[in-house]
C-alpha cells in the first residue's frame, strides 16, 4: 500500500502542498518524496512508500532513462508485468512492476496500456513532450484515487480524499473532491500557461467482460459440464491467489473463520509451501473471548496450519476506535463504519505485534457469488445476477473501501483474490441458474467447487448462514 498525491496548474505555496501531502502518510511508512517537474513549475508529485517490490529503485515518481519526458505516480501491484515485458520484448531498468506502464504507454498510448494491466492500481502519468496528463484506476477499485478539477484548470489527485481539502480551502474557486471510477481512465491536456483541461474518459475495464482466454479460451462457448465449471473455478482462484504471491515482505491473512476468507488462508498456504516461501502464513482473527468466529477461525488454522493469532476486543475498546475509524474511512455510512471497527482494530495489532506486511483477505465474494441471504428470495436467477453485478460495481463505496482504509491506516498492503478480473469474469460469465443459491445455501457453486479436497474443513465449508448450521450437501 502507497500514497499517491499530485497537483497539476496550482501555485499554491509549498507548505500548503507539503502539508497535503503528508495527511496521507500513514499509508506509506517507508519513505516519502515530494519533487517538482522539471520546467513545468505548476506540476508537482508527492508518494509515501511501503516497499513491497525492488526496494532499491522503488521511489516515485518513477523516471526511467529511455523515457525521460515520461513521470509516473502509482499505487498497487501489476502481476502480470513479467509477462508483458517477456511478450513485448521490453527493456526494463528496475525490477519495479509498475515500470511496465512506462513501456506499455510508450509502445501503444494509454487505451491499450490500461486495458492490458492485469492487477490493481491507481496512476497518475505525466507526458510532458505531448503535455498531457493521465489518470486510470483499476477495474473494482481495489486501490482509492480521489480528484478535484477547478473550472479554471486546477486539477488535484491523491489516494484519500483528506490529501486534497487544504488545497480546496485555500483556493477561491469551489471544487468537488470525488472518487475517481474504477475501470476507467481519464486524459487531460497541460496547457501552456500550466492550466487543465479535461479531454476525455473512458472505461477500458468492465466486471462483466474481461477476457479469460488466457485460462480458458473458449469463453464463448461456456461449458455445460459442472465438471469442468467447477474445476475451472478452481485453476483460477489458485492464479488469483499466487499472483498475489509477488512480495518481498511477509504475507499473512485475515481469518474471520467464514468461507471465504478459509477459501482463501487455506489456498494461501497451501501454494505458499509450492513456491517454498520461506516462512509460514501468518493469519489474524478478532471478536471477543470464544466467539463463533474465533472458534471457527482457530479450526481453520488448526486444519490449514498456519501461524495464528487471535485479538480479543472489547465492546468499549470499539466505541474508542470508531472516532479514528472514520477519519480513515473518510464515510459516516453506518454499515461500512460498524464493519470496519473489527478490521481496523486486527490491522493495528499486526502492525504492533507481527511482522506480516501483506495481508490477504476475502472481501468481493459476497458480491460476486451471491453471498448474501436476500439472494434466496430473488424472483430469478436473471434479477439475482443483475444484483449481483450491482453490487461488484459498486464494492469501491462500500466494502472495498473498507478494507483499504483499515488496512492501510496501519501502513499494510490489501490483497483480494477473491476481486481478481479473471475469476470474476469467469464467475459472471457462467449461466445465470449455476449462481443461484441451491437446496437453501448461498454460494453453492462456490462451496461445491472445492468440496472433497480437504482444503477446510467440512463444516466451514457448508456452514449455511440461513440456517446457521451445517447442511447436507
Amino acid at each position: 500500500m502507497c500514497g499517491i498525491w499530485a497537483l497539476f496548474g496550482s501555485d499554491e505555496c509549498l507548505s500548503v502542498q507539503c502539508t497535503s501531502a503528508m495527511k496521507i502518510a500513514h499509508r506509506g511508512p517507508d519513505a516519502f518524496r515530494f519533487e517538482n517537474v522539471n520546467g513545468f513549475t505548476n506540476c508537482c508529485f508527492g508518494f509515501h512508500r511501503l516497499a513491497i517490490v525492488d526496494q532499491l529503485y522503488g521511489m516515485q515518481p518513477l523516471r526511467i532513462k529511455k523515457f525521460p519526458f515520461l513521470w509516473l505516480c502509482y499505487n498497487g501491484e501489476i502481476y502480470n508485468h513479467h509477462t508483458l515485458g517477456e511478450k513485448f520484448n521490453f527493456d526494463y531498468q528496475t525490477k519495479v512492476d509498475g515500470e511496465v506502464l512506462l513501456h506499455l504507454y510508450d509502445r501503444f498510448g494509454i487505451q491499450k496500456m490500461a486495458s492490458l494491466l492485469d492487477g490493481v492500481f491507481a496512476f497518475v502519468l505525466l507526458d510532458t513532450a505531448n503535455r498531457k496528463v493521465y489518470l486510470g484506476r483499476d477495474t473494482y477499485g481495489v486501490r482509492p484515487l480521489f480528484k478535484f478539477l477547478t473550472d479554471n484548470g486546477f486539477l488535484a489527485v491523491c489516494s484519500e480524499a483528506k490529501g486534497l481539502t487544504n488545497l480546496t480551502h485555500a483556493m477561491d474557486t469551489p471544487a468537488n473532491i470525488i472518487p475517481f471510477l474504477p475501470g476507467h481512465f481519464e486524459v487531460f491536456d497541460l496547457k501552456q500557461d500550466g492550466k487543465v483541461r479535461s479531454i476525455k474518459m473512458e472505461q477500458f475495464h468492465c466486471c462483466t467482460k474481461e477476457p479469460v482466454h488466457a485460462i480458458y479460451d473458449t469463453v464463448e462457448r461456456l461449458p455445460t459440464s459442472m465438471k469442468l465449471v467447477k474445476r475451472t473455478i478452481r485453476t483460477l482462484f489458485d492464479n488469483a491467489v499466487r499472483k498475489r504471491l509477488m512480495a518481498n515482505r511477509r504475507i499473512g491473512c485475515l481469518l474471520s473463520g467464514g468461507l471465504d476468507s478459509s477459501l482463501v488462508a487455506a489456498t494461501l498456504v497451501k501454494l505458499a509451501k509450492e513456491e517454498e516461501v520461506e516462512y509460514p502464513i501468518q493469519t489474524f482473527s478478532i471478536g471477543s473471548e470464544d466467539s463463533p468466529d474465533i472458534i471457527a477461525a482457530r479450526k481453520v488454522a488448526d486444519h490449514i496450519g498456519s501461524e495464528h493469532y487471535e485479538v480479543n476486543f472489547t465492546a468499549e475498546e470499539g466505541i474508542q476506535a470508531v472516532e479514528d475509524v472514520i477519519f480513515h474511512l473518510e464515510t459516516y455510512d453506518i454499515t461500512t463504519v460498524r464493519a470496519s471497527v473489527g478490521m481496523y482494530l486486527v490491522s493495528k495489532y499486526i502492525k504492533e505485534k507481527s511482522d506480516s506486511v501483506v495481508i490477504f483477505s476475502g472481501e468481493g465474494s459476497d458480491e460476486l457469488t451471491q453471498g448474501y441471504i436476500y439472494f434466496h428470495k430473488a424472483p430469478s436467477p436473471k434479477v439475482a445476477a443483475e444484483d449481483s453485478v450491482r453490487l461488484m460495481k459498486e464494492l469501491y463505496l462500500f466494502d472495498v473501501l473498507r478494507a483499504d482504509r483499515t488496512t492501510a491506516a496501519h501502513g499494510l498492503e490489501l490483497r483480494v483474490p477473491f476481486l481478481d478480473h479473471r475469476f470474476t469474469a469467469y464467475y459472471l460469465s457462467l449461466p445465470e441458474e449455476m449462481r443461484v443459491p441451491k437446496n437453501g445455501v448461498e454460494k453453492h457453486l462456490l462451496r461445491d467447487s472445492f468440496k472433497g479436497l480437504n482444503l477446510i474443513p467440512d463444516e466451514i465449508l457448508w456452514s449455511c448462514q440461513k440456517c446457521s448450521s451445517l447442511v447436507e450437501k
